[in-house]
């Protein structure tokens, strides 16, 4: 088992110092590509892109009082996207009533891949 426990803590810390150079590389990619007209750059293979995305967030008060019944909350006990989406879909919120209750959050995602 101790070998087990070791491996698992190397493996976390390895997962620890690649998520802090990707990182570090995302930012660089994301500064280099704002910089080009297009938001993308090639480079030999590899091809990078800026993806921009919108994304809702919900105030968590001002949706509970659009909700048409309170026990509705248990279904959401938190403001979720793809939850209230799905009530909109399902015809029980409108987008009406949700006007007021969100912001739009813009989002840069970086695609990259080898062309």
């Amino acid at each position: 088992m101790e070998e087990t426990l070791r491996k698992y803590y190397e493996l976390k810390q390895q997962q620890k110092q690649i998520e802090q150079e990707l990182e570090t590389l995302r930012n660089v990619i994301i500064a280099y590509c704002n910089g080009n007209p297009a938001g993308e750059v090639q480079s030999g293979d590899y091809q990078a892109k800026i993806v921009i995305q919108e994304r809702r967030e919900y105030d968590d008060a001002r949706l509970y009082d659009v909700l048409p019944e309170t026990d509705m909350w248990r279904l959401l006990s938190k403001s979720d996207a793809s939850k209230v989406a799905s009530l909109v879909k399902l015809d029980i919120l409108s987008e009406e009533k949700l006007r007021g209750t969100f912001t739009n959050k813009t989002i840069q995602t970086l695609q990259v891949k080898r062309v």
